[in-house]
């Protein structure tokens, strides 16, 4: 079942206090970027974030989720109502992501 737009304005307002949050539809679903870096996604109308160090420590409960078939498990963020947090939790993912690499060729 591909997310709805409403649930993206959702979570695009949600993570309002973050500068730099685009995303980008693909398949149905939405990618979520912090100043060029995948930080997460929606799929099928829910958040799921990447699984780094500083996400696990500040979400040690959250269920770990499998976005799509054959991906990697993501957290799924199942409260986000609290802006603050949100906006702490998706700065300290993007902080703990290498650089996009370029895949242009020269």
């Amino acid at each position: 079942m591909p997310s709805s737009k409403e649930y993206l304005d959702y979570v695009l307002d949600q993570l309002s206090l973050v500068d730099g949050i685009t995303f980008r539809a693909m398949m149905g679903e939405y990618i979520i970027y912090c100043r060029g870096k995948i930080v997460g996604g929606i799929y099928d109308d829910r958040l799921l974030v990447k699984p780094v160090k500083s996400a696990l420590e500040k979400l040690p409960d959250a269920p770990l989720e499998i976005p799509y078939d054959g991906a990697k498990k993501m957290i799924l963020i199942e409260e986000i109502d609290d802006r603050e947090f949100m906006a702490e939790l998706i700065e300290s993912i993007f902080e703990e992501l290498p650089l996009p690499k370029n895949n242009r060729k020269s």
